[in-house]
């Protein structure tokens, strides 16, 4: 899933289309991963995503899920939807703590390095029976980024399972490059704007079950999507977008991006402070 509504300047496919843009698969060169093991790294260059990794306890968790509520229904309030809270970290200072939360970063170093930024943060909440779907796509496809080294880190704030809807991979699609859609129309009920067609074809389908305080972590590459939330439950997710410092960004993404771990010897990304109050 993208952050394709996450800042000021949104791109166009047209727009994107004049950008010299590497959207090839980069594996993770990392041979002594500090938190995943070395298995969970090659499974992630073959496979294009790992899962199932516990970052935060129940207590935890139910914090962050209470944060979510009462943001949820100020957001709601104001006029927005359960899609509408995106680019988060540069407007609330607990979403700016989960972007740069010790635990999580570590876990993205492990793929992509010692030097990382953090770029991106949206949630993602099916409500019960909200009879949307997320169609199959590339987050590369929405994103003005280049060269493609760029992962989404999936924390489930609900549980996620295929009875709510969980997020799906399409396992090795990634090694695919950037792959031709179409736009969706607005009578699929699809939440995003673009379909990858007979994506099935690329690999098999596999399902993103995690346990609230669990996170996943896919490539920007990688085949993803998610059916219609038909049960009784919700289902919320926060992605978080981290890539090496050598990505340039146009249209100002840059200034999204801030530095969670090493340096940035570029100065390309802004590096933005927390922002204050909750």
């Amino acid at each position: 899933m993208s952050d394709k509504n996450d800042f000021r300047m949104i791109p166009t496919s047209e727009e994107l289309a004049l950008l010299d843009r590497d959207l090839r698969f980069y594996p993770s060169t990392v041979a002594e991963p500090q938190v995943l093991t070395r298995e969970q790294v090659e499974q992630f260059n073959q496979q294009g995503y790992v899962r199932g990794i516990r970052v935060f306890d129940p207590e935890q968790i139910d914090g962050i899920r209470d944060y979510f509520d009462a943001l949820l229904e100020q957001v709601i309030a104001s006029g927005g939807d359960s899609y509408s809270i995106s680019t988060a970290h540069l407007k609330y200072g607990p979403v700016y703590d989960l972007l740069t939360n010790p635990q999580i970063v570590a876990c993205v170093k492990d793929i992509l390095g010692e030097n990382v930024i953090g770029w991106g943060s949206h949630f993602f909440c099916k409500m019960p029976h909200d009879g949307k779907a997320v169609t199959w796509h590339q987050d590369a496809s929405y994103w003005p980024l280049t060269p493609s080294k760029t992962v989404t880190v999936w924390l489930a704030v609900d549980d996620a399972d295929t009875e709510n809807a969980c997020m799906q991979f399409i396992a090795g699609s990634h090694h695919q490059g950037h792959m031709t859609y179409r736009p969706s129309v607005d009578k699929e009920g699809n939440v995003l704007d673009q379909t990858v067609e007979n994506a099935e074809q690329y690999g098999d389908v596999v399902d993103d079950v995690l346990k609230a305080g669990e996170i996943s972590i896919h490539s920007d590459l990688l085949l993803h999507g998610s059916q219609a939330n038909d049960s009784d439950r919700r289902r919320c997710g926060l992605t978080l977008r981290y890539c090496t410092p050598d990505v340039r960004a146009g249209v100002e993404w840059n200034q999204k991006g801030v530095v969670v771990s090493g340096v940035d010897d570029s100065g390309h990304w802004a590096n933005p402070p927390r922002p204050s109050g909750d």
